[in-house]
């Protein structure tokens, strides 16, 4: 019988969670400036990703305020997303090491896939926003990504590139990465909210990527 995995494993797997984490935005926040609720949405934002608010139902409180943006809002916003320091580094510095790099987002593929092409990335998953007549209808398309989902991506990704689950790596900020980050062999919460500091391997505080390929033993 022929083998079922992948013909060249990788060494590693690296997962990294979007906003605040691979960029320095909230995409969702940048989205809502310009339907004019910017103030509501970073404040339910920050309740979910401090864990006091279920994520989902979050998510659809603060997608509804976006009803009626025209699809080229996609564009705008996209030119305003801004890599964190080091993301260019810490990808390619895992490539080089035989490693996928892939990340999860509670955020929305309308705008990580342009992000995720342009850095390289080998996986990525996020939401989707229902649009209908070149608008957006406040409404989401298809499953939602929460805590959970995050988690399964990186248990279906480590599967898909032969890589073990002691050699996974999670990085994230918010409560929504708990999951992943539980099911990760390494956990980095990277200048995270109080309740993901308590629960990870590792803590990084400075706003620079590179200082996750030190703690992989790789050179920055």
């Amino acid at each position: 019988m022929p083998p079922t995995g992948p013909r060249h494993p990788a060494r590693l797997l690296v997962v990294l969670d979007a906003d605040s984490t691979l960029i320095q935005d909230e995409v969702i926040e940048l989205l809502a400036d310009a339907a004019g609720s910017r103030a509501l949405v970073t404040e339910v934002t920050e309740r979910a990703m401090r864990g006091e608010l279920d994520f989902a139902a979050s998510l659809r409180e603060r997608v509804a305020t976006l009803a009626g943006l025209p699809e080229s809002v996609f564009l705008e916003v996209g030119a305003r997303i801004r890599p964190t320091a080091g993301a260019h580094e810490l990808i390619a510095g895992v490539h080089a090491a035989g490693g996928v790099v892939g990340v999860v987002s509670g955020g929305f593929h309308e705008l990580l896939d342009p992000l995720g092409a342009s850095l390289g990335l080998d996986e990525w998953r996020a939401n989707r926003l229902q649009t209908a007549g070149g608008v957006l209808t406040g409404r989401l398309s298809g499953p939602i990504v929460d805590e959970q989902a995050k988690a399964d991506a990186l248990l279906e990704w480590s599967d898909a590139h032969g890589v073990p689950a002691s050699r996974t790596v999670a990085i994230g900020d918010g409560a929504n990465d708990l999951a992943m980050m539980a099911a990760a062999g390494l956990s980095v919460a990277f200048n995270a909210k109080p309740i993901v500091r308590e629960r990870a391997n590792v803590t990084v505080d400075t706003p620079d990527l590179r200082q996750v390929l030190a703690l992989l033993g790789l050179p920055r």
